[in-house]
Formats: C-alpha cells, structure tokens, sequence
C-alpha cells in the first residue's frame, strides 16, 4: 500500500518537551525505528511532520536578535526547519533500514503549500505563535512589520494567518521519487506558505499552515491508501475527562463528524488531527489516528488499533503500485 505518516510533535522532542540539539536527534531516532518497520513490511511510504518547537527556537532567536539584524520571516524559518529535521531523518531512517536489512533510499523535499492570498485568515490573523513578551520587547517587532496582541497578565503574543492549504508543488517530484523507490520526507510543518501572484509566480508569506491538513491533501494528491496521523496517544477519545469518556475505535464519517460538530474535539489539538481525518476518508480513503508506537499496527491492520475512519474504497486500491519491489535500492549506495 502507499501510506502517508504525518508525525506530531512529540517525535521530534524529547519525552519532556526538549528541544536541544541532541533531544531532537534521539527523538526523530526513535521514531524513525517504527517507520523503518512500515518500510519493512513493503509499503510505499511518504512522511510529514511537525516544526512547532524548531520554529519556536528560530523565532526566539529573532527576538533576541531583532535590535541588531532584521527577524527572519516566518516562511523562511520553515524553511530552515524542513532542511534541519529533514536532514536528520535521512541520517536515522537510513540507519534505521540498514538495521532491518532494507536497501532503501530516503529524500527529503524543501516543500512548498499553495494558500490563496484572499484566504480570509489573512484579514484578521489569529493563529498564535512563539512566547509571551513585555510590551516594549514586543514592540521591536511590531517596529519589523509583525502583529502582535495584548493577552493581558501574560503579556503580548504574535499572531499570523493560518490560511488553508491548497495545493503542495513539489507533489509531482514527490511522485517521481515514489516510483523510483524513494521514501520522502515532505510539506514538513504543513509546508513553506507560498501564495501566487499575476504573473504567475509565487512567494512566501507569514502565516502557518496546519500540518495536518497538509497531511490530508498530499495524501489523496498522490494517492495513499492510508493516512496515519501518529499522535501521544492510542485513541481520540469523547468525554474527555468526565465519567463518560471512551476512546474511538472504529467509526463511520457521519459519526465522527457528529462528535466533531458536538465539540469533543479541541481546536488545538485533537480537532485538526480529526478534520484532517475526515477529509482524507471523505475521499475514499482510510485514516487512522493513533500513537507514533502503533504506526505499524495501524498500517498492516487498519481498524485494529486506534480511531479509524474509511471511505468507500479499500486499502490497497487507490493508486498504480510503484515497479520498484521493498527491498530494492534505486542505486547502490548506503
């Protein structure tokens, strides 16, 4: 099957939130072990991830810089993350294969995701990034052409679009790399924001694109049988917190839209990862959402782990099975 693996945040930082160097490196290690396993078993594999703590760094680094040299602008530092995380997945995918006995080669794309400049989050940017600052510290940037907001006791945060995603353009590199027996690793953080213009060109702009919706689109453009978006957790679960609570398990579209619509889901966390998931079943996909450890579980037995949801077509259907068998290499190599 062709499987598109969205990562979340926690694999790319330690078990406490860290994120130095060497947390980074040993977390993506042991993620890259459970994809390695989904390799292994034969599937054409595409992964996204997450940016939220390497972004956050870059634009701390901005902040403390800002007195001295212009802040970096926000599809820049996607930028830089995809290359910093994307880099680091080579080296322990690769490793990670090698341990499995899998030749196979890793790419990374710098990627970019086409939003529409008349997006109505444009107009009125809400999506918080980055920490709280004093008003005057945050007052240098708004000097730099950022929006910022007072919240109060906490102090000032910045705020950007988060528009939705429309296209990824490097999906048909992605698609030349897959027949080519190339896992990818690709639209890290949702993508680099890019919007075009008249003359046909497109550039960067500040905002942020959910990494998970971005999962969902790439996934049906280059036609995955299944979508896993791999979270800390086994289940998205209804009744959060009260004496009703009950993971999800296997559920219809019209079911999970209902416990969405209902409000069981939080807009920042589990709602995304839920609306990404419907997308991506309304298609005639199959979606799963569980935890990074029962990746393997979900792609070999979709319905067997975690909150699964599927549209009409059956796994294993849904697009022209690449000529270049698991095991083998594209070139030789390591």
């Amino acid at each position: 099957m062709r499987v598109l693996i969205a990562l979340g945040g926690n694999a790319m930082t330690g078990p406490d939130g860290s994120a130095t160097p060497q947390a980074q490196r040993d977390a993506i290690a042991g993620a890259m072990e459970h994809v390695a396993e989904v390799v292994a078993a034969g599937h054409d594999v595409i992964l996204t991830h997450g940016n939220g703590p390497q972004v956050g760094n870059l634009l701390v680094k901005n902040e403390l810089a800002a007195h001295v040299v212009p802040p970096v602008p926000l599809d820049w530092c996607g930028a830089q993350t995809q290359g910093t995380i994307g880099f680091t997945i080579l080296d322990t995918l690769e490793a990670a294969l090698a341990r499995h006995g899998v030749r196979r080669r890793v790419a990374a794309l710098v990627s970019r995701t086409l939003v529409d400049a008349d997006d109505p989050g444009f107009q009125r940017p809400t999506k918080p990034i980055g920490r709280f600052l004093p008003r005057e510290q945050a007052q240098v940037l708004v000097n730099h052409g950022e929006t910022w907001e007072d919240r109060g006791d906490r102090g000032w945060r910045r705020v950007v679009a988060s528009p939705e995603p429309v296209e990824v353009l490097e999906t048909p590199t992605l698609l030349t790399l897959l027949e080519e027996g190339y896992v990818v690793v690709a639209a890290g953080g949702g993508g680099i924001p890019v919007v075009r213009v008249e003359d046909g060109s497109v550039h960067g702009v500040e905002a942020v694109i959910d990494k998970d919706l971005t999962a969902a689109l790439l996934a049906r453009a280059v036609g995955c049988d299944v979508l896993v978006i791999a979270t800390d957790v086994d289940h998205a679960v209804v009744g959060y917190g009260t004496a009703d609570e009950r993971p999800l398990g296997v559920v219809s579209v019209a079911e999970l839209e209902g416990c969405a619509a209902s409000g069981e889901f939080a807009s920042g966390s589990m709602g995304p990862k839920v609306e990404a998931a419907l997308r991506f079943a309304r298609a005639g996909g199959t979606s799963v959402i569980t935890s990074l450890e029962r990746i393997t579980e979900a792609v070999s037995d979709p319905g067997a782990v975690g909150t699964t949801v599927s549209g009409t077509t059956a796994p294993g259907t849904r697009h022209t099975e690449s000529p270049t068998a698991a095991t083998e290499s594209p070139r030789d190599g390591r």
